[in-house]
């Protein structure tokens, strides 16, 4: 089934321009913005807190307009940690998501992983992994004696 392309993204020279344009597209509920920063690959992957592996352009959107069928996502990119190499950049990210209830506004964390790649069209993000969190000023939990 042939794939639509979403619509050409504004220059994306850098990591952190893809970065700066997903997260308004998330705070503005837009689509095809949001999509627009996704490299042209089958493989691209997003992880949603508490949620499965989405795989490729049209999972992937299908995923995010259902989240937006509840309105724009209030939330602030913070914390950011890169690694750059010439032609792949991780950014970890602590995101604080802004959560109305009956007793006021709150706060929620999630801590995200965002991976982009240098194309011929500029950066483009090729994965977005993302889990629930804690305050960012809580003690770190101990670190395990071995790695896997």
């Amino acid at each position: 089934m042939p794939r639509t392309k979403p619509p050409a993204a504004a220059l994306l020279a850098s990591p952190d321009d893809v970065e700066a344009q997903f997260y308004e597209a998330l705070q503005q509920a837009d689509v095809d913005k949001l999509m627009a920063v996704w490299a042209d690959d089958d493989e691209i992957a997003c992880v949603h807190p508490g949620g499965p592996r989405v795989s490729g352009h049209a999972a992937i959107r299908d995923s995010f307009a259902a989240i937006f069928d509840n309105g724009a996502v209030p939330l602030q990119p913070q914390r950011v940690r890169r690694l750059h190499t010439l032609g792949c950049a991780v950014h970890h990210v602590v995101e604080q998501v802004q959560l109305g209830d009956a007793q006021g506004g709150r706060s929620a964390w999630v801590l995200a992983t965002n991976v982009y790649v240098k194309t011929t069209l500029g950066w483009r993000m090729v994965a977005h992994h993302a889990s629930p969190g804690s305050e960012p000023d809580e003690p770190a939990p101990e670190a395990p004696s071995t790695l896997h």
